[in-house]
């Protein structure tokens, strides 16, 4: 058993190569959940019987890939944006803990508030065109973008640069309570064990990453759904496909005004038992991935015995950071 301030194991570039890893991961695993979650906030047509329906009627209509459309540019965006999430949090947390490490309720909110904000500014166009490809139809004569090269050029040409950003006021206003919330009930959680950090086992990581996400998403949902339907909205669409977004607005504040105009305020939660569904496998995922990466990486720099389990290797001082261990030990 070892003790230890500010967790200092990892560079800057392992700790955002660790978030990368566990984006992917999670959201390959996830991607038929996220599909039926995409198509029940815009409010196609095969999405309207119904959660399990859906899959279904997806199924039927476009065949089992059509479970993993947009799974590509997810991945594409998700890496760097897991990537800053992970990393930046992981440096904001190294400043702001007390000298023993800890973070409070406040400062974890603080710390993953400004994770979530900077990797979202950074990828954010990435997730709009998730958000076309994964609405469109799997019908190649039915498509509007063939690609995501294409789909980025056809955008750009029709709608203007500014439509990459279509939809960011209502995440950037989601993405706080979200990511600040999803990371503070991470760190409560992690007490709640009552055990060191390095004692945690890959299930109770999944599970802490269940449940602090699920807790955060609930309260964030509505903003989600509003991005949506603001990155779906597209008159050149709408006249080529049946795909189109239930609601007509000008905007964020009208788009939250006629959803809930046509669809009740339940509309704002239309999509959420797909969602809770899928969030919590997705951030139990992402979380065990992290820390399996990062446990991975703390073994490569020569701190501990082990990759699958973070025991201090005798001898070593956990305190230093990776380049003054390595100076220490060509000594």
């Amino acid at each position: 058993v070892y003790k230890m301030s500010k967790d200092r194991r990892m560079t800057v570039y392992q700790s955002f190569f660790a978030g990368g890893i566990a984006g992917v991961t999670s959201r390959t695993l996830t991607s038929p959940l996220d599909v039926v979650k995409i198509l029940a906030q815009v409010g196609t047509k095969d999405s309207k019987q119904g959660f399990l329906k859906t899959f279904t009627n997806v199924y039927r209509n476009e065949g089992m890939m059509a479970f993993w459309k947009g799974n590509g540019i997810a991945c594409l965006r998700l890496f760097p944006y897991s990537a800053c999430q992970f990393g930046t949090y992981t440096q904001v947390k190294l400043y702001l803990s007390d000298s023993q490490g800890r973070l409070s309720s406040l400062n974890a909110l603080i710390a993953g508030s400004i994770a979530g904000l900077s990797a979202t500014t950074i990828t954010y166009p990435f997730d709009m065109i998730k958000t076309r490809l994964t609405t469109q139809h799997v019908d190649p004569s039915k498509r509007v973008y063939r690609d995501i090269r294409h789909a980025f050029r056809v955008i750009y040409q029709e709608e203007g640069v500014l439509a990459y950003y279509r939809g960011m006021s209502a995440t950037v206003l989601g993405i706080v309570p979200f990511s600040g919330a999803t990371f503070m009930a991470y760190e409560f959680l992690d007490k709640a064990w009552g055990k060191a950090k390095w004692e945690m086992t890959p299930l109770e990581n999944f599970i802490n990453g269940c449940v602090a996400a699920a807790f955060a998403q609930t309260f964030s949902y509505p903003f989600d759904t509003i991005r949506k339907k603001l990155q779906a909205q597209n008159n050149a669409v709408a006249t080529r496909q049946l795909n189109v977004v239930d609601v007509q607005f000008k905007g964020m504040v009208d788009a939250f005004r006629q959803t809930v105009r046509i669809n009740g305020w339940v509309g704002l939660w239309r999509g959420t038992v797909a969602n809770l569904i899928k969030v919590a496998p997705y951030s139990g995922f992402m979380f065990m991935s992290f820390e399996a990466a990062k446990r991975g990486f703390i073994y490569y720099n020569g701190y501990t015995v082990s990759p699958w389990k973070d025991k201090a290797k005798p001898g070593v001082d956990q305190s230093l950071k990776p380049h003054e261990l390595y100076h220490s030990a060509s000594k």
